[in-house]
């Protein structure tokens, strides 16, 4: 993932994996205490707006293109029957990234344990879960019957630990879970740890990103998050936490400069993209805002640079 459009489409490309609305009970339950990301997707909102489709199609990024194969190859299919898909990547103590994906929604349980049976698959006892292989590398858990966790057999183990097991769970990071409280009722929104959110903002600077001031101020970068709406064209909010006032403004500053070396070469739709694109910051926050119509923004899809940002 790399460059500059705006934030905007370099965080899209590095987050949209994606579900809105608040994460259930049943699925906080199982999210661990180290989260680098969280990304979420109302589906509803999706199927509403042909703008959010379009999107989705351009950026998914594989990862949750292979969580949604998974899901269909187990005969659940995530346009029809959920109603919310989150990501979630987290830091095991072992070191490196992992992942799993929770989808929410009104899916049938008795029908695919039916199947499940029919094809004499046999589900794996881990505590007090049954985790069923989807044929992908991938494994699935109902955690309820509106409920599925699902990913790698380890990155599931790994969640069924936090819920049965006594993990280190998301309720332990005040951090993340102060950014959730502010962001979840969005259509689509992400949270970002500390170094998920230093590697963000190095790749939306792009050559700003080589001035030395960013190197010192990338250390007071805490956390972010984002939002999206697609009511009346599209919105979209990034907020980044700093530690003081100062690295907040110097950032701003930043970013704004890395728009102006970006406008210089940019296309007439990309420069209308900027020029709707604000950067502020207010206290220890920096905050940019985007809005854009449909059309214009569909426009944007298509251009040379939203496709070299996003693959």
């Amino acid at each position: 993932m790399k460059l500059f459009l705006t934030a905007i489409l370099v965080v899209l490309v590095l987050c949209l994996s994606c579900v809105g609305a608040p994460i259930s009970t049943s699925a906080r339950t199982v999210v661990p205490s180290a989260v680098q990301q969280i990304i979420s997707v109302d589906y509803r909102a999706l199927r509403d707006s042909q703008t959010a489709r379009a999107l989705k199609d351009r950026v998914l990024p594989d990862n949750l293109k292979q969580f949604e194969t998974a899901l269909r190859g187990a005969g659940l299919d995530p346009d029809k029957d959920a109603e919310q898909l989150s990501f979630i990547s987290y830091r095991p103590a072992k070191g490196g990234l992992m992942a799993i994906g929770i989808a929410q929604g009104p899916f049938k349980q008795k029908e695919f344990l039916q199947k499940m049976r029919a094809g004499k698959i046999k589900p794996e006892k881990y505590a007090l879960s049954y985790m069923y292989p989807m044929g992908s590398g991938m494994h699935l858990v109902f955690l309820d019957p509106s409920t599925i966790l699902f990913g790698e057999r380890s990155a599931v183990k790994d969640a069924i630990d936090v819920r049965d097991n006594g993990a280190a769970s998301l309720e332990a990071n005040n951090t993340i879970n102060g950014l959730i409280s502010d962001v979840d009722s969005a259509p689509v929104w992400s949270v970002l740890d500390q170094l998920g959110t230093q590697n963000m903002m190095r790749s939306a600077l792009g050559q700003a990103a080589s001035l030395g001031d960013y190197d010192v101020v990338k250390k007071r970068l805490l956390a972010s998050d984002y939002t999206m709406t697609f009511t009346n064209g599209v919105t979209f909010d990034l907020n980044v936490k700093t530690s003081d006032t100062m690295s907040a403004a110097t950032m701003a500053s930043l970013v704004k400069a890395g728009m102006l070396y970006r406008k210089m070469n940019a296309t007439a739709t990309e420069k209308v993209a900027l020029d709707n694109t604000t950067v502020d910051n207010s206290h220890e926050m920096i905050q940019m805002h985007f809005k854009s119509d449909d059309q214009r923004f569909q426009s944007l899809l298509k251009s040379d640079l939203f496709a070299a940002v996003s693959h």
